[in-house]
């Protein structure tokens, strides 16, 4: 797929990069940005000139409509360098796609495809020296989009700021990870906000998930708001179940974020002839899966953990462990992923575009 860079583009060179003194083995993720970001702002109706300069905190008004109003969209993404030290990205029309569904649904307004775009393209080929090359190391790119205008009136702002930011990384999750089947928190609502990559459905699952953590979890699989009944996402992940040797997801909806790797990993299955059933699944059948020795494995997949397995779940205060299996589809598929990733395999999709 092609990467439209037409967009005209102020850049402003930092004096000397910071890059020397970042110890890139040992990473914090989210923590650690490069040198410069893309910022575009929305006033009067329409975009601005879009500039990328130096990496620096910026003032607004304390009456800003994000502050009072949550006015806040997000996405992640991450670029990958290969071995003769070209640069890619993963599925970005998918993330532009995505980014302006939340814009929508948060009253909030689109962004131009050539200023998505050119500004990725940009940003992305000036810190290129930022990509380190192997497994596991990429830059995790945050596009978002903040409300700037100023008055506490409950309305939505006239006024916007686009950016991106970009953050060397290795990988995000460490160690086990165990889970607690939610029986009375909710991620999202139907008619809410859910399947939008908004501020505010994050910062809502945290007190839950604090819960979890102090009772040895790391993290929550969510149930369905009206019921919690059915199964739906992993933490901030969508989250596969495998029931002997099929694959089984929920299907996107207004509660559920329609992810990239989500979509991906479901592709990869298909074309290996791994049986894959998008519908809804019930919390009693992963009960009497993990009761009878069916439910083999469970895993997370999100853009910044790529592929996260689950080594065990309560539920009810009952702890059930998942066997140890060798044949893992969860390994098998991210060894798959990170391999068109990385530009080690052949990308039969068309997923990868070249910066």
């Amino acid at each position: 797929m092609s990467l439209k860079n037409t967009h005209e583009i102020d850049i402003v060179r930092v004096s000397s990069s910071k890059i020397d003194s970042v110890d890139f083995d040992n990473l914090t993720f989210g923590t650690t940005f490069t040198d410069h970001m893309f910022v575009c702002d929305f006033r009067e109706g329409k975009w601005q000139k879009a500039e990328i300069k130096p990496y620096a905190p910026f003032l607004l008004d304390p009456s800003a409509k994000v502050f009072h109003y949550g006015q806040a969209i997000f996405e992640g993404m991450k670029a990958y360098k290969d071995e003769s030290d070209d640069v890619w990205l993963f599925r970005p029309d998918q993330n532009f796609e995505r980014f302006n569904k939340s814009a929508k649904r948060m009253a909030m307004p689109e962004v131009d495809e050539e200023i998505f775009m050119s500004g990725l393209h940009q940003l992305i080929d000036l810190e290129r020296e930022w990509v380190k090359k192997g497994l596991g190391n990429t830059l995790y790119i945050r596009p978002f989009m903040i409300a700037i205008g100023s008055g506490v009136i409950a309305a939505p702002s006239t006024q916007y700021r686009f950016m991106i930011i970009l953050s060397p990384a290795k990988s995000y999750y460490s160690g086990e990870v165990k889970v607690i089947i939610a029986e009375h928190y909710s991620r999202a609502a139907n008619g809410g906000i859910g399947a939008a990559k908004a501020a505010g459905n994050y910062s809502a699952q945290f007190y839950p998930t604090k819960l979890a953590n102090e009772r040895g979890f790391q993290q929550i699989i969510w149930t369905d708001d009206a019921t919690h009944t059915k199964l739906e996402e992993a933490g901030t992940m969508n989250v596969f179940f495998r029931i002997n040797d099929t694959l089984y997801t929920a299907p996107t909806s207004e509660r559920i974020l329609d992810g990239v790797t989500r979509k991906s990993l479901i592709d990869l299955a298909k074309r290996d002839g791994i049986d894959v059933a998008v519908r809804p699944v019930l919390v009693e059948e992963i009960i009497e899966a993990a009761k009878d020795g069916s439910l083999k494995e469970i895993f997370g997949a999100g853009t910044a953990a790529v592929v996260n397995p689950i080594v065990g779940f309560s539920y009810q205060d009952t702890y059930y462990e998942l066997p140890k299996i060798e044949n893992s589809f969860a390994l098998l598929l991210k060894e798959k992923l990170t391999k068109i990733q990385y530009k080690l395999a052949e990308d039969t999709f068309g997923w990868t575009v070249k910066i």
